[in-house]
């Protein structure tokens, strides 16, 4: 989008995803026909401050925080209260805690489809005697969930990234110890884990909103340990399991690679600070281009001075003369943001331009064109 004296490269799929879009839609209509009782949600809908906000100003309560620490306890909870489940889904043991509650689990549940989509080919790995190998960050809700369901099936272990695969790998062909493995992956695999007999057979799946290229790395080297132990039958040892992946994560990605081609001075990502598919947005981003990772227009103070998040040291950092004259500007978003975030970060950067084409006028020569 040239506007003159400020271009915009736009990617071409961002931005809310089907199963963020569907968590919304239902937690209105929660509160629409529930306007007598207590709506709650047990955790953050969405890895979106602005969401999240807008739905507790029409009166929805957090249960707890992302890290799952409680705000209300469950004995304040009773069975006539609304209680959503988010996106990210939750795990078997909190359904069955509300369910002992008496509160219909599946009134309004919001679980994104392809997480369910995760949990399903887990169940199916475990009854076939696979050990889950889950690639995700153990704390983020979504894997919490993913492996409280995984580990109803079948032996399971969380991996974050290559690094703690690839020691996994060393522990799988008898290199590294059991006793580096409990260390290394402590809490973060089921009870009565046995290393020397559990990674006969394994599957990889993934928290969805992972970088899907380092989750089919992962599952790669995983199966290259395979080869190395079982030769031409390592087919018998490990599952193929890229159809895990979350198409609007793979999309999202593979529109930034897209935007890596491009020749620009900066790039801006929209989404939530603690949203994991947007901070991956963000790594990709860092790549090739000065990268400003900003949760709404808000956080541009003046043409000289932004405020940002650094995900590596998770802090909110602050840069002058960050907008240089006539820049190239990468704009993109989180699969758990608002179109309309990324629409007033435009619009609040082409302030700084008053000779800019309006944006109406630009929208009318692309028509013609």
């Amino acid at each position: 989008m040239d506007f003159g004296p400020v271009k915009f490269f736009i990617a071409r799929h961002f931005g809310f995803c089907f199963g963020v879009e569907n968590a919304i839609e239902i937690s209105y209509k929660a509160l629409e026909e529930n306007q007598d009782k207590r709506v709650f949600l047990l955790s953050q809908m969405i890895h979106n401050q602005e969401v999240n906000k807008d739905l507790t100003e029409k009166g929805i309560q957090f249960i707890m925080d992302t890290d799952g620490s409680f705000f209300i306890p469950w004995e304040e909870l009773t069975a006539d209260d609304i209680v959503i489940i988010p996106a990210f889904g939750t795990t078997l043991e909190i359904e069955s805690r509300l369910a002992e509650i008496g509160i219909q689990v599946k009134q309004y549940n919001t679980t994104c489809p392809f997480v369910e989509k995760v949990w399903k080919r887990s169940e199916k790995l475990g009854r076939q005697d696979h050990t889950i190998i889950i690639h995700g960050k153990y704390n983020h809700e979504e894997t919490r969930a993913t492996f409280s369901h995984s580990a109803n099936n079948a032996p399971s272990v969380i991996v974050k990234n290559m690094e703690e695969a690839q020691t996994l790998g060393k522990v799988i062909t008898g290199e590294l110890s059991k006793e580096v493995f409990f260390s290394t992956f402590a809490g973060k695999y089921t009870h009565g884990f046995d290393p020397s007999t559990h990674f006969n057979k394994v599957g990889v799946v993934n928290q969805t909103t992972m970088l899907a290229t380092e989750t089919q790395a992962i599952a790669d080297h995983i199966k290259q340990v395979m080869i190395s132990l079982y030769g031409d039958s390592y087919t018998e040892h490990v599952a193929d399991t890229r159809d895990t992946l979350c198409y609007a994560t793979n999309d999202n990605q593979d529109a930034t690679y897209g935007l890596l081609e491009e020749s620009a001075d900066l790039a801006i990502v929209v989404g939530g600070y603690n949203s994991s598919n947007t901070s991956h947005i963000v790594e990709l981003c860092e790549q090739k281009f000065p990268t400003y990772f900003i949760n709404s227009a808000r956080e541009i103070a003046s043409h000289s001075l932004i405020h940002h998040f650094n995900y590596h040291q998770k802090e909110r950092i602050h840069t002058h003369n960050w907008l240089p004259e006539n820049p190239k500007i990468i704009l993109t978003s989180g699969a758990s943001c608002p179109d309309t975030l990324v629409d007033e970060v435009m619009l609040k950067i082409l302030e700084y331009f008053p000779e800019a084409t309006k944006v109406d006028e630009l929208f009318e020569q692309m028509e013609i064109e």
